[in-house]
């Protein structure tokens, strides 16, 4: 039996694992965490579970029946706590995948070699978080980090929080805040009125499909009813303040190019402050593999979720980022199509349909809150671009004025920006930004911040360690509690 291996088990991983399974096709689900979900669906540990964890959720009833099925399915074998480190291309096939099992901060953990037939990359998405002065003191979260302790932790990041930036995606980090008792002081919409407008309001009948995202945002208005969060357009936090953590911030009207207008800053008393700009897709593996990208720096997929390398389909926000319908329906079509399947069976063409019309929705979150070009007149020569390695904006454009470089390789070296423990997932596109910004044209080189051939961080002897095959996998009597000892063997979920 021919062996798919899909990567990542949040919306787009679960539907692509299911539908391979509905081919006979024996499956192998990796994921980084302990639970199934992915940071969509991060909920409580059974250890802490809640009797209405399900109001907190929006498809509860859909991640329950996915995790169940796969669950009680002999034929697909679940590894938690599995971290692909690397994807090493093949002649012969796909690609060979090389995993490490066991928790992310511990020793002796085991290690995988995979080679299957078909891969389905669902590995998601990360915050992006625009850097300002004072983004590198203690109570600055991205929102993403902020929504997982409050989801996963029932943790309050701060007593009066603010959110900002820009997207949908403020509206649930709000109502997450607020759920854990956090004051939510407002919500700051970097987009201005006439730009969500001309987002979209345009062909508003392609939206129909999309009735439930309207469903959704009721509930968030409700909830910023009830709570009494302002909502503000057109304002940005462009300096956080305080000594040793957060103690107020700085908020300022801006420009339809999110230019700070000057005389519009007031000061806001805050304990802790909530930003993302959007989200960066997780493309490490998928570069690793020979995945061509779009111009928009998203794999490039046909109309099977295949990318430019056979034998390697892509699902879910590194295609786009278009909230979780889409990641369900590009899931269902990967995993369907990795399995072998026809693209022309019957069974496809509800996904189908959900994938159009959430692509259409997609790309309006994009024209209505995409990054705009005026975000650097937020910086001083004194703020922090890189908190890795504590690389200062001055010092960017010094060393790129002095070398006069164009090339993201000799900027990283000489200026250390992205070479940090994070290897540029928070700052890499930012310090591409500028760059090309400073030298008023795109950097020369096409070395792009998303290629780490090392994926994710392992010791040296986890390198070294002899692999071994999801053959020798066996599974044990019940699940093991949790402990800091080394986790050396893949398990399946607990049925």
């Amino acid at each position: 039996m021919s062996e798919v291996v899909v990567i990542g088990a949040g919306p787009a991983g679960l539907a692509a694992a299911r539908a391979a399974r509905a081919h006979g096709r024996a499956v192998t689900l990796l994921d980084s965490s302990d639970q199934l979900g992915g940071q969509y669906w991060r909920h409580l540990p059974p250890t802490r579970p809640s009797t209405h964890e399900r109001i907190l959720h929006h498809g509860w009833d859909t991640f329950h029946s996915l995790s169940a099925e796969l669950e009680a399915d002999d034929g697909c074998l679940i590894i938690r706590s599995a971290t692909v480190f690397a994807l090493e291309a093949s002649a012969s096939g796909p690609g060979v995948l090389h995993v490490v099992v066991g928790a992310p901060d511990g020793v002796g953990r085991g290690r995988l070699r995979l080679t299957p037939d078909a891969i389905v990359l669902a590995t998601g998405a990360h915050d992006r978080t625009l850097p300002f002065p004072g983004w590198d003191l203690p109570g600055v979260f991205t929102g993403g980090a902020a929504q997982a302790l409050a989801k996963g932790e029932r943790l309050a990041v701060g007593r009066r929080v603010i959110v900002a930036g820009a997207g949908p995606f403020l509206l649930p980090v709000a109502a997450s805040l607020a759920a854990t008792g956090s004051t939510v002081v407002g919500v700051y919409e970097a987009t201005r009125l006439p730009a969500l407008v001309r987002g979209w309001l345009p062909q508003p009948w392609q939206l129909l499909g999309a009735w439930s995202k309207g469903a959704e945002l009721g509930g968030y208005l409700g909830g910023h009813l009830r709570h009494r969060i302002p909502y503000r357009l057109g304002q940005a936090v462009i300096m956080a303040h305080g000594d040793t953590a957060v103690e107020s911030v700085t908020v300022a009207e801006v420009s339809a190019d999110w230019t700070p207008i000057p005389g519009t800053e007031r000061r806001i008393d805050v304990d802790a402050v909530c930003v993302s700009h959007g989200f960066t897709p997780r493309l490490e593996l998928a570069i690793a593999a020979g995945c061509s990208l779009t111009a928009e720096r998203f794999v490039e997929i046909d109309d099977r979720q295949e990318s430019s390398v056979p034998g390697v389909f892509a699902a879910g926000e590194i295609t786009g980022i278009g909230g979780v319908d889409l990641a369900l329906a590009e899931g269902a079509i990967a995993g369907h199509a990795a399995a072998g399947a026809s693209a022309a069976d019957p069974g496809l063409r509800a996904s189908e349909r959900s994938r159009r019309t959430f692509r259409r929705f997609a790309a309006r979150i994009e024209a209505a809150h995409g990054i705009r070009p005026g975000w650097p007149e937020m910086l001083t020569p004194e703020t922090v671009v890189c908190r890795c390695e504590e690389v200062t904006y001055g010092h960017l454009c010094a060393t790129a004025d002095s070398t006069g470089s164009r090339s993201m390789r000799a900027m990283k070296l000489s200026t250390r920006a992205g070479l940090g423990i994070c290897q540029g997932r928070v700052c890499g596109r930012s310090v591409e930004e500028l760059l090309a910004r400073r030298a008023g044209e795109p950097l020369g080189d096409a070395v792009l911040s998303d290629r780490r051939p090392i994926a994710a961080p392992l010791r040296l002897g986890e390198l070294a360690a002899a692999p071994v095959t999801t053959s020798s996998v066996t599974e044990p009597a019940e699940p093991p509690a949790p402990t800091d000892s080394p986790t050396v063997s893949p398990t399946k979920g607990p049925k």
